[in-house]
This record gives C-alpha cells, structure tokens and sequence, in this order.
C-alpha cells in the first residue's frame, strides 16, 4: 500500500507514559473521493513492537473547522465532554479509557474525520466515509515508530458509533495488511436505523413552533455534501434554514449551531421544508451512508444506554441496527446500561468494551 501518511509532528499529552503524534492523512470518501484527515496516534512511550491497535471514532462535534477535536486544548487526553459539570469545552473530544490502553500497551488512533480541519464539509453521519477515515488512520500509524500491530479493533460513540459498524463492513481494500477483530459501536447513531421506525428521524421538520433537532439539521447537511449530484440543500432547508448553515457550518460547534437554529426558527420562520419529491433520493443516500448493508467482517459488541429509553439516540433506533446486522448474519452482541444517559455511556462501558476487544486479538 502507498503512504497514507502526510505530516506528522509530536504533542504534549496528559497521559502518563505516553507519545502522542497529531498526524495528516490520506483518505478518501463515500464516492470515492480523495481526502485528508488530521488526527492524533498515541502509542505507549516505550519501545515496542506488533502493539494492538484500537481506532477511535468520535460523537458529534460539528460540521467544520470549529469542531476539529486534535485541535483542542490537550487532545490526546480521556474523554471530556460539553455536558459535564464545569466544563469549558465548546464539544466533545478526547479518548474514553486512554490512559489504560496505553498502560496496557496499545496504540490508539483517534481520526477527526475529513472536513473537521481540513478542507470541505464535512459529512456527518455518512458512516461509509468516517469509517475509512477510521481505518486509513491506522495505516497511517503504521509508518510511525510507534509500534503498531496489524490487529485492529475499533470503538465509537454516536456518530462514532455508527462510523464503528460501518468499520465493519468496508471491503477488503480498505485494510489491506489489516485484520479487524472487533467493533464496539456505542450508542451507535445509524440514520437509516431511525427511518424504518415509526417516529423517523425527527418531529416535524418545518414547524415554526417547534425548531428542527439540531442533529437533523445537521445530518441532512452531511448527506448533501456526501451526494452532491443527487441532492440540494434547497431540498430541505428554507432560506433561514440556507443562511444558518452558510454563515455557521464551519465556525459554530453543534450545540452552537443548535442553538442559532432554534432561535432563528422561531425569530425568523421556519429554517427546513422538506420537498416531498426529493424522498427517494434521500432515502436511497441514507441507505448508502448507513450501516447493516453487508454481513460485518467481525464480531460485533454495541453498548446501549437506555436511561430515559436512550437520551440522544432511542433504544428502539439502536436495537434497530442491532436486528438489521443480525439479519444479515453479523456476530452481534449487546449489554444495556440502564443507569447511563448517552453521555456517560462511553466512561462506563469503556472498560467492558477494551475487555471484550482485547480477546478478539490473537
């Protein structure tokens, strides 16, 4: 395989016995499009050699530059996330468990997935692209003194999640040398999961009274730039709806974003009217982005988060993708986490899921 490494350059980390790289990468997307990523590779400081890998991918941040986690204060770190008591960050970045990865000598890959610091939109959601970004990170590992093995096994959150169980499923091609063990979606936020339940993606789209949910705002957005010649950002956003995405996709963190969107719905009109015309195109592009389209190339082990029956992603839309994977005939287990909302989720389950991970390895 080609180089995928582009730059690569040393940062500080918070992790004891740690190196920690901020790398730029080539990748590539849905269509078959050539990408860069940026992101952070975080090995133990010690010599060492056919390490186990795990590739992290990430919950929602945000559409843009704004939202790129390696460029965040101390990157390479655990897990902090926007909703914590004291928090100062505008979203959520870092590793859930870092710190015993690494004292139990893996090497960590952690994308940001294209267009969060580098150029173009980014696609939110589309777990074909975020996957490949997951992936090419650990081939770019690999040509780091870091000692990265050829056995990989992946974790997600949310977006993450969903970018996990689309891990699973590349072809051959995407992993060359590589061996995927096992994938631990968390919460996984698969979109077509949520449109073959009664209640779809979201509430009513182009009520003035009610504000769109931020997450479809947002997923919309990340479906357009993924199909280009099939859809239109007129398809479903009005004219407040254009101006909120223009002047915040790339400056404004999710819950900014989210909350311009709210108030802009109510101050100015509705921001989404969905042309009804555009459906087919719309659900053909979230069957393509989204998991469980093939059998899953390993075992499969998603964590749920069922305190107040899912708080960012339902139960019923997480069990879905766990009944569309077995279907197919993927290897796929789960455990309930009855006293965790979707943001304490990955904290909890992280130490079940590097345990169910690391018996996957040979």
């Amino acid at each position: 395989m080609s180089a995928t490494l582009i730059h690569s350059e040393k940062i500080d980390t918070s992790i004891t016995g740690a190196v920690a790289y901020k790398v730029r990468y080539h990748s590539s997307d849905i269509g078959g499009r050539a990408t860069e990523s940026t992101g952070l590779v975080i090995a133990p400081a010690s010599a060492g050699e056919n390490r186990k890998v795990m590739t992290w991918c990430h919950g929602t941040t945000g559409l843009g530059n704004a939202s790129c986690p390696s460029a965040a204060p101390d990157p390479a770190s655990e897990l902090k996330t926007y909703f914590e008591i004291g928090s100062t960050t505008e979203h959520d970045y870092g590793v859930p468990g870092l710190q015993k990865f690494i004292d139990e000598g893996w090497v960590v890959c952690a994308t940001d997935y294209q267009g969060l610091g580098t150029p173009g939109h980014h696609q939110y959601t589309v777990g074909t692209t975020n996957a490949l970004d997951g992936v090419n990170i650990v081939h770019a590992a690999r040509e780091l003194p870091v000692g990265a093995g050829t056995q990989v096994g992946t974790m997600g959150w949310s977006q993450g999640g969903a970018a996990a169980a689309s891990l699973a499923e590349l072809p051959d091609a995407a992993f060359g040398d590589l061996t995927l063990v096992g994938s631990v979606p968390m919460s996984p936020g698969v979109p077509i999961s949520y449109m073959r339940l009664p209640h779809g993606l979201a509430g009513p789209p182009s009520s003035g009274e009610v504000p769109p949910d931020g997450h479809l705002f947002m997923i919309l957005a990340g479906i357009q730039a993924a199909f280009p010649n099939d859809l239109a950002l007129t398809d479903f956003y009005t004219e407040v709806g254009i101006k909120v995405h223009a002047n915040g996709w790339n400056t404004q963190p999710v819950h900014h974003l989210s909350d311009t969107l709210a108030r802009s719905n109510q101050h100015y009109g509705p921001a989404m009217k969905i042309d009804q015309t555009k459906l087919p195109a719309l659900l053909k592009a979230f069957t393509e982005a989204s998991a469980s389209r093939v059998k899953a190339r390993c075992p499969i082990f998603v964590t749920i988060d069922s305190q107040h029956d899912g708080s960012v992603v339902p139960v019923d839309a997480q069990t879905q993708y766990i009944q569309d994977a077995q279907a197919l005939g993927s290897d796929v287990t789960s455990k309930e986490y009855p006293n965790d909302d979707h943001f304490s989720l990955p904290q909890s389950c992280v130490d079940d899921a590097r345990t169910w991970l690391a018996a996957r390895f040979s």
